[in-house]
């Protein structure tokens, strides 16, 4: 490569030890253009200086990158995350509600399901008022938004079990919390969640009404979590605030605890309203399709969405952030790190 040539000059790169290489205008690839542009980053994103986020460090954990949304970028990214991904294996998706406007294509969805032996879609019944609130109908819904190419176990169909939110209960013996009826020491799962081996969280990361967005946490906090689960993790009245956001994050840490070194997460950032899919009316996307990311640290490539929709141009992220902020949204990241549920700094690997 002719370096005096190129407008990415030697400077802007790290190269890893495994001998790959990332930049930061790496990411005007993917239309974030603001990220080379000090003027238009007036957000506070949460790595505040991003640059620490990414070096040779070998404690970080790694999110691999591409702005390339097809399936073909899909399959790809996969191939990096997928070691720990054995026997037979759970797609966790929210498949939302009928006709959802902002839905993911489901050739995304249909084309990597089929490069992965023995695997199958798994969602729960939902605790609002839809018509997948019950199997019958949420199999209804499946089929209307094209989830006919592969088997779909619904978890809660049968009965719950109890998985155990590692430490907490130790921590409110200990009174290290200060509001101990905001926690919780368990949540009811689908009972089908034991007939699986490993579990991708596949997730269509995009703003949340309660949670101020939905990353990979959202998805098995809220959406492995069977109905009952639901109404624990939500609490009396469905409030939002931290108190909602902890029960959250302590639903998802049970969850990724079962699966141990199993479970592998990709984030999708397309068609990011701010709105979730279980929003059949949700709002148009105000900002531009960024790419896919792929980790095997839940926290990690949570604060790399946030990081990167926080580097869009302030035109772009207003709406996104805004209902991210109003709904303490960042508290997420916050209590992920408070209780070792992941890496926050991370190595940002194109692909």
């Amino acid at each position: 490569m002719n370096w005096s040539n190129n407008p990415l000059s030697r400077r802007n790169f790290i190269r890893l030890a495994s001998g790959v290489v990332v930049s930061f205008t790496a990411f005007g690839l993917t239309g974030c253009s603001a990220i080379t542009n000090k003027k238009n980053t007036s957000a506070t994103s949460p790595n505040n200086n991003i640059n620490s986020a990414i070096d040779t460090g070998t404690e970080h954990a790694k999110v691999f990158f591409t702005n390339n949304i097809s399936t073909k970028g899909l399959i790809d990214i996969y191939s990096h995350i997928n070691e720990g991904i054995t026997g037979k294996v759970a797609i966790k998706l929210h498949t939302g509600e009928p006709h959802g406007p902002n839905l993911l294509p489901i050739d995304l969805i249909k084309s990597l399901q089929g490069t992965i032996p023995n695997s199958a879609i798994v969602e729960c019944n939902v605790l609002y008022n839809s018509p997948r609130q019950h199997t019958e109908t949420h199999r209804e819904v499946l089929k209307t938004n094209g989830f006919t190419f592969c088997p779909v176990d619904i978890m809660d169909d049968e009965k719950d079990i109890m998985l155990p939110v590692p430490n907490i209960k130790e921590r409110i013996e200990k009174k290290l919390v200060a509001n101990p009826s905001a926690h919780i020491i368990e949540v009811p799962v689908g009972s089908h969640i034991l007939n699986y081996d490993s579990m991708l969280v596949y997730t269509h990361f995009k703003g949340h009404t309660m949670g101020g967005f939905g990353g990979s946490l959202k998805n098995i906090g809220i959406g492995a979590a069977s109905r009952n689960g639901k109404a624990i993790v939500h609490g009396e009245g469905w409030p939002i605030g931290k108190a909602f956001l902890t029960r959250m994050v302590e639903s998802g840490f049970a969850i990724a605890d079962h699966f141990k070194n199993h479970i592998t997460y990709i984030n999708v950032l397309k068609n990011m309203s701010v709105d979730c899919d279980c929003d059949a009316h949700g709002a148009p996307p105000t900002c531009n399709d960024i790419g896919i990311l792929a980790s095997t640290d839940i926290l990690a490539i949570d604060q790399a969405s946030i990081d990167l929709v926080y580097k869009l141009p302030e035109n772009q992220r207003h709406d996104l952030v805004e209902r991210i902020e109003s709904r303490e949204g960042l508290y997420q990241l916050d209590y992920m790190e408070e209780l070792g549920l992941g890496n926050r700094k991370y190595d940002l690997i194109q692909i």
